[in-house]
């Protein structure tokens, strides 16, 4: 299989840095040296996003570093052994094999299925064994083109699974599962076989990845006595293993922790209180981590952003429809659009004419889906702790927050009254006959008694009370107190460019937004410009920043920063991490100078957005405010432009992830 690896992709006994960073930068310029990728920066992004995910580290001193990238032109393998370990994040130390492997977005099966394959090889030990005593490049070629061209091996799941029914063997079955599906999908599973065959375990695995899944068959997931879900994502069809005893966690265990994970499920299986696959389907805070290792704080953030980010289309959508009502019937829409929608149709105009009537049907379809703001937050929040039984109760909880006059903070404690309860009740023990009621009929009922109940009788007019008082505050906020609030909001979009507390900020001000409005309540319009125009500050500081000072960026680098134009001016935060990735020290901070600068700006200037995303392309929902929109804007992106010139200038290194060519053994 040498077209998935050459020699000029092998590099032997080389150091290649002091952190996974430096190597997977170094790998990445080896394959697109080769003429396997357009862009090594933008390749190395999308690995180096992979590997903050889960590490690619894995016991026995390998890296597997993976990704799939519409930068990469050819599915490549590239190797290097290195003279200095480096840390990848496996648990019994650092790294001396490290394969990158790299895939096209529409990398075709065959190759998913050669790319899967070696990475279950490198859980054999003779395979690595010879790897690292192999003297040349050609050899490693030979070594690893050799393991891709065999026959594949028999499943030895299977084969385990037909023995006869008198052994007694305890019988486990398993799926394996992660973001890309190429490398760690398949060595947990094999991890997990092998463990399995050392304890006397009759074993059968489902690997969900990117060269395709053969489901397990019926029979042998009722004869399971436990399941395991090792696993980064959801889990397909999980219904499949309803009842069962079941251990989840995340994929990266199934390689690291083969044997204790099979020992839990055995004690799963003889516990009576294990934690059981519910009836419906999986609940959602089950997907990536066993229930009992998630903290309350770390399942309920995860809750707040699963419902904020089921209910932007809502707003986007609603916000947008709104300003485009206000664009082609003038402000009065908010006056006439009900009289113009029940007394005219298109062929009875009103006397405004068309555009007023056109205007008056796009606000009502805005209003109308600004008002599931509330229900659907409510909703989704309670589908992150509960899976589908948690909707119609979190909409209803939500739906009534709204009735009172308790807001965004109303929905969010009633999702999270709703979700708790629907989890609670999902996991009673209940005649195998009334199964089949609990997740369409007696969860929802029970959860939207509760979650409603509490909210009607005793939650939701003091949160109504606070609501109003917050929306008060805002209102009347002005002058220093809202430039300190904009200064904050733009420095927590710019500290980690679309990551947790960048989400923290934008989700506060999506979840305002359903309550402004440009004539009463135009603070939470402020708070979501705000956020909006410090978050494209960053992609843009940098895009500007390499064309200035051209010099003080690698080719890689001004080549980011052509699409960074695009990116800032779409508000995409993530059109800043190459810089940030390869220098976090000077980018980050002048980052943040700019962004803190332009909230503040914003804040002070009184522009304002009715549209959550979009950046300058959605001008028409900034009122008359988008002129100060761009101002600050362009103000923050000056000076973070200079400031990063200037902090490159003062203290000049070598680009990251450059590696002196003499250095490395061929």
């Amino acid at each position: 299989m040498s077209d998935l690896i050459e020699t000029r992709l092998v590099t032997l006994d080389a150091h290649l840095g002091s952190t996974s960073t430096d190597v997977i930068k170094y790998l990445a310029q080896q394959i697109t040296q080769a003429g396997r990728a357009a862009s090594a920066a933008e390749l190395a992004e999308h690995a180096l996003a992979r590997e903050a995910k889960t590490a690619t580290g894995v016991p026995g001193g390998i890296a597997i570093p993976h990704c799939r990238s519409a930068a990469v032109t050819v599915p490549t393998l590239a190797m290097a052994r290195l003279g200095t370990p480096v840390d990848f994040g496996a648990k019994d130390g650092p790294a001396d094999l490290v394969f990158f492997i790299a895939a096209p977005e529409g990398a075709d099966k065959e190759h998913l299925k050669l790319l899967s394959k070696l990475a279950r090889a490198l859980v054999k030990k003779p395979f690595t064994a010879a790897l690292r005593a192999a003297r040349s490049n050609e050899e490693i070629v030979a070594l690893v083109s050799e393991v891709l061209s065999d026959a594949p091996a028999a499943p030895a799941a299977p084969a385990a699974a037909a023995a006869p029914a008198a052994t007694a063997r305890p019988k486990i079955v398993a799926v394996t599962a992660c973001p890309t599906g190429i490398a760690h999908t398949y060595m947990a599973a094999d991890s997990l076989a092998q463990a399995a065959e050392e304890l006397g375990i009759d074993f059968a695995v489902e690997t969900q990845g990117s060269s395709g899944s053969k489901p397990l068959d019926p029979a042998l997931i009722a004869q399971a006595d436990a399941v395991i879900f090792a696993v980064d994502v959801d889990v397909r069809d999980q219904s499949r293993f309803a009842g069962k005893p079941v251990i989840q966690v995340p994929v990266k265990r199934g390689v690291d922790e083969p044997e204790k994970l099979l020992k839990d499920a055995l004690a799963a299986a003889k516990d009576p209180a294990a934690r059981k696959v519910p009836a419906g389907n999986e609940t959602a805070s089950e997907r990536s981590t066993d229930s009992a290792s998630e903290g309350f704080g770390a399942g309920l953030k995860r809750a707040l952003l699963t419902g904020v980010s089921y209910m932007i289309p809502f707003v986007a959508g609603g916000g947008l429809l709104i300003a485009l009502g206000f664009l082609l019937g003038g402000y009065a829409i908010t006056d006439v659009a009900d009289q113009y929608l029940t007394e005219n149709t298109l062929f009875n105009l009103p006397e405004a004419g068309l555009l007023a009537y056109l205007g008056a049907v796009a606000f009502k379809i805005g209003g109308l889906s600004m008002g599931f703001l509330v229900p659907a937050l409510g909703g989704y929040i309670a589908y992150a702790y509960a899976d589908r039984p948690g909707i119609a109760p979190g909409f209803t909880a939500g739906a009534v927050a709204g009735f009172m006059g308790a807001g965004f903070i109303g929905g969010i404690v009633g999702g999270v009254i709703a979700g708790l309860a629907c989890r609670w009740i999902n996991s009673w023990t209940v005649p195998r006959w009334l199964r089949g009621l609990m997740p369409v009929v007696i969860v929802p009922l029970l959860g939207s008694i509760i979650a409603s109940g509490l909210m009607f009788l005793f939650l939701g007019g003091p949160i109504a009370q606070l609501t109003e008082a917050l929306n008060g505050w805002l209102a009347g906020m002005s002058g220093t107190a809202a430039a300190i609030l904009g200064l904050i909001l733009g420095l927590m979009m710019a500290i980690d460019l679309g990551g947790p507390i960048n989400k923290v900020a934008y989700s506060f001000a999506v979840a305002g937004l359903g309550a402004g409005s440009v004539a009463e309540n135009p603070a939470p319009l402020m708070i979501m410009a705000a956020v909006m125009a410090a978050g494209m500050v960053p992609p843009l500081a940098m895009a500007l920043a390499t064309a200035v000072s051209p010099k003080l960026f690698t080719g890689a680098e001004r080549e980011n920063g052509k699409a960074a134009w695009l990116l800032g001016a779409a508000f995409i935060s993530e059109g800043a991490i190459p810089f940030a990735a390869a220098d976090p020290l000077r980018v980050i901070p002048a980052s943040m100078v700019g962004a803190g600068i332009t909230g503040s700006l914003i804040m002070s200037f009184q522009a304002i957005s009715q549209a959550p995303h979009g950046g300058i392309f959605v001008f028409f929902a900034m009122d008359n405010t988008w002129p100060m929109f761009l101002l600050a804007t362009l103000i923050g992106t000056l000076v973070s432009a200079a400031l990063v010139i200037v902090l490159k200038k003062f203290v000049r290194k070598a680009p990251v992830g450059a590696v002196d060519p003499a250095k490395v053994a061929a």
